[in-house]
Parts: C-alpha cells; structure tokens; sequence
C-alpha cells in the first residue's frame, strides 16, 4: 500500500457503506482498488441505520415510484447475496379506523408488485384477533384490524465487515484508521492520487491513483473543499434517533410500522437481535460529526408517539440504548435551506468535478450495489479506463450461509461459525464468557482483531457483537476484559488498556438514556 511507484486503478476515500460497495464493485471488475476509511468500518451512519432492507413505503406516498422499485430490486439481489445476515420481516400496521384497511391494503399491495419476481410475500389485510396474536402489545382500544406486509431486517455493521473481508477477498486493499488529509493533482490540475495519514501511529504516505472516489457520507464537503474551497456544499445533514428495548414491548416477532406520525413521517418498532428498535426521526442539524447525541426532543417525540400505539408505554428508563445517525441528504438544486430534511429525496447523487473527482452521496443501505455500480461507471467514464461490466448482482458475499438459525446468537457469523467454533473448541478459555451477565465470549474479540480489523474497544463492542447498541450500560462492563484481550493480541501495554476503557466509557455513556 505504501508503496509510491504503484499506481492504482480506484482510489475510494470512505469505508461505509457506499465506499465498501464501491470496493467491492471496482475489484470484482479487475481493477486494482485501494480503500483508505480514517476511522472504523462503517463508524458514522452505516452503523446507525433502522436495520431495514426495504423499498420504502413513506417513498411510496410521496409518488418517488422509480426510487421505490429500484430499492425493492436490490432489497432482492441483497437478501439472495448475504442470506446471513438479511431476513424477510412481517410488518403490521393496526388499523384504528374503518378506511386503513382497504386504503393500506391496495397501496401495499402496489408495493408488491413494484418488487416483481422478488417479492417477499404477499400484503394482506388482518382480522382484529390476528394482530393482537402477533403483535401483543399493540394498542387494543379502537382497533378493527390491520394490513400484514413484508421488507428485509439486517445488520448494517456485520454486512460492512463482510464487505470488507469480500474486497479484501477479491484483491482490494482496504485500510481502516488512514486518513486522508489532502489530494494530489497534475500540473493540468487533475486528481492523481491521494496524501494520508495513519491515525494509528501517526506516518504518512502517498497514493496515486487513475480515479480517486469521495465517498465520505457525512464528510463529502470535507473532501470537495480539498479539491476546490469555493465549492457549495453538496449535502444537507438530517439527524435520526432510534431507541432501544427489550422485544417484550411488542411481545412476538412480528414488526410494527405507524404509517403516520405527528410530523408526517412513519415510525418502526422492529425486532432486531432479541431487542426492539424504534424510530426514526428526521431533524436538520448544523454540523456533521462522527458521535452525534439525541436531543430530548426527539427521544420524546419516539415515546410519545410509541406510547400511543402499544400497551406498555416505554418510558426513559426501558431504554438500553440510545443512537443518533447522521444522514447526508443530497440537497437540491437551487438549495436556500428551506426545504425540510424530511422532503429531500433519498436517491442518490453523483457529482464528477473539473478535476475528475468522483463523488457519491446520499441512497441508503438497501441501494449501496446500485450506487456501486453507478460510480464505479461513472469514474469509468470520467478518468477513460478501459470498461469492464458490473458483477456484483449475483456475488456472494463474505460470510453467505443460507437458512441459519436465527435461534443462535451468532448466526451472523454465517459460514465462517464453523471455524469460530472451532478456535473456541481448541482453547477453551476462548469459550468462557466475557461477564456473568454477557453472552459475548473471549473468542469473539479475538476473531474480531484477527479477520475482522477490529483496532479499539468500540470496534469490538459497537460493530462487531453490537453490544453497545443492545445495552449501552452492559457494553461498558465489557470494555476492561475487551481491552485486556486485545492488548494481548495487538502487543499493547497497560497504558494502552487503561487509555481504551476511558475513552470507550466516555464514548458509550453517550448511549446511556439519561
């Protein structure tokens, strides 16, 4: 990687969703790729998503038919290339009035068949007794019956750390904590390559490239404003906030989706790893960071709105997490900032500048292959290498095990469980328990550093078990016997260990509802 003299076909500066698709997608074509993330794999918004794999139904109201359909489509080339991690999930919507039935009914059913030959199931209207039996918990006062639909459930961080192992897999080299801090340019004032910085220990190198890719998300202007500081900029940020609680607030598997809330957006309560998720929200804020908080308003406004619509009312103390992500919207053209957060589209945008500068913001999880697939074409185009098609449709992915048992912990593990397995087997103390209270094992943060690049505490804990996310308070009783465990496989000292229950302790009690 450090080596000056090689010049590289892609140079993708961001390693989350997008720029891990985008690897991907370059090295699967032939071309030599290089991907450098300056913090941890899928660190800001990747990690922070609602977990779902669907086409959108709130894109479906607003009339956005083609964002719809294509989201729908690689809902089903995903579900088929990483069948580990991606789910089919019912959805009900209880209906409290005489109307919601036939109105969800038809509209749904237009989401099916957007889905063509990759539906999950049908959408179909529900007797009164049916919800109650699959949605326990729901509100029974005023109910008259509901509408059963179907999306995808995933894990947003696992599937960044298999599409990792995948372009590595393939011949990528991608590189987590190397910061880009400036671009090169010809005398002709074209990107050719790239200066960064290892934040790990502090070297910098050089790296040229043939297309250099922003892939940033949250840190796209960032990236622009290298390549030109009089640039505008390019995204708009829209925070979201997601609670988490134990799944006997909705007491079955089913999810729950509340087609309407009081500023006009809809709202999930979703299993997701024996816990509940629900949220979203949808506030403008000023500045992208890489930790954002919840503000109070919007954890009200989540159980608030939650509260109306189940039995047991979430209150403050239920919650074992707390997470805000950061969307970066792309803005429309002719841009005051008046437009509501909630109003931009969540298609993507491509901008290739003067000096040959690929940029790809905006989409979601569902849609990462396709935006892939749209920037590696466009670099194509930009920077005149010789085409290559697209093989990404039907590429498994790192890990792809189908039909797991999702009764099992660790089916996220997808075919590499095997050989986890069997390391704990070998080494028994690799099997004991982290705490009393924990299932996560010892063995499970040393295949965290060794084939998953996990490099800190918070890699181990927030991306890789995703203990964090399902009990914040629990992930900070962890961080001591994590941080030991990986200071023995990373050759690190005490002061190393010290240094790293600190900062994750401060960082997950930004997770802890106050």
């Amino acid at each position: 990687m450090k080596d000056k003299k090689r010049q590289w076909d892609f140079i993708i500066i961001g390693g989350g969703a997008t720029g891990l698709g985008v690897a991907v997608d370059a090295v699967t074509r032939g071309y030599s790729t290089l991907l450098l993330e300056q913090s941890d794999f899928a660190k800001a918004t990747s990690a922070r998503s609602t977990k779902l794999v669907h086409g959108g139904v709130r894109y479906l109201q607003k009339g956005d038919v083609a964002l719809v359909r294509e989201a729908l489509r690689e809902r089903g080339y995903l579900r088929r290339n990483a069948p580990h991690l991606v789910k089919n999930q019912r959805f009900i919507i209880g209906n409290y009035k005489w109307w919601e039935k036939p109105f969800y009914t038809i509209g749904l059913t237009f989401y099916d068949l957007l889905s063509g030959g990759m539906s999950l199931g049908r959408s179909l209207p529900m007797s009164r007794s049916t919800v109650v039996k699959s949605i326990p918990q729901i509100v029974r006062k005023g109910l008259k019956g509901g509408v059963v639909y179907h999306d995808g459930q995933f894990d947003d961080s696992r599937l960044a750390v298999n599409l990792m192992q995948t372009a590595i897999e393939k011949g990528a080299t991608v590189v987590n904590y190397t910061k880009v801090i400036q671009l090169l340019k010809t005398s002709e004032g074209q990107v050719s390559g790239v200066v960064a910085v290892d934040e790990l220990d502090g070297t910098h190198f050089t790296a040229e490239g043939k297309c250099i890719v922003n892939a940033t998300g949250i840190f796209v202007d960032s990236i622009i404003r290298m390549d030109n500081p009089e640039e505008k900029p390019l995204v708009r940020p829209s925070q979201g906030v997601h609670l988490v609680v134990d799944r006997s607030f909705l007491g079955g598997d089913d999810a729950i989706m509340i087609p309407k809330t009081s500023d006009g957006r809809v709202m999930f309560g979703v299993p997701w790893h024996n816990r509940v998720i629900l949220g979203t929200t949808d506030v403008p804020v000023k500045e992208f960071v890489l930790e954002p908080k919840a503000l109070d308003e919007e954890v009200d406004f989540i159980l608030e709105t939650a509260g109306r619509y189940l039995e047991r009312k979430p209150q403050r103390s239920d919650v074992l997490c707390v997470f805000a992500g950061l969307r970066p919207l792309a803005a429309p053209k002719h841009d005051d900032g008046g437009a509501k957060t909630k109003e931009i589209s969540r298609s993507h945008k491509m901008l290739v500048s003067p000096s040959g500068l690929v940029t790809i913001t905006g989409g979601k999880w569902t849609t990462y292959r396709k935006m892939a697939e749209d920037t590696v074409n466009a670099g194509i185009r930009a920077r005149k290498l010789p085409f290559r098609p697209c093989r990404t449709r039907d590429l498994k992915i790192h890990g792809w095990y189908e039909n797991p048992d999702r009764t099992n912990r660790l089916y996220i593990y997808g075919s590499d469980l095997d050989e986890l397995m069997l390391m704990q087997k070998e080494n028994p103390e690799w099997a004991e328990k982290l705490n009393g209270e924990s299932d996560f094992t010892a063995g499970e943060v040393i295949w965290a550093v060794r084939k998953e690049m996990a490099r800190t505490v918070d890699d181990v804990l927030a991306r890789r078990v995703r203990v964090l996310y399902l009990d914040a308070r629990q992930s900070i009783s962890l961080a001591p016997k994590v941080a030991g465990i990986m200071a023995r496989e990373l050759g690190r000292d005490k002061d190393w260990v010290r240094q790293q229950v600190e900062e994750y302790t401060n960082l997950a009690k930004g997770y802890v509802m106050s």
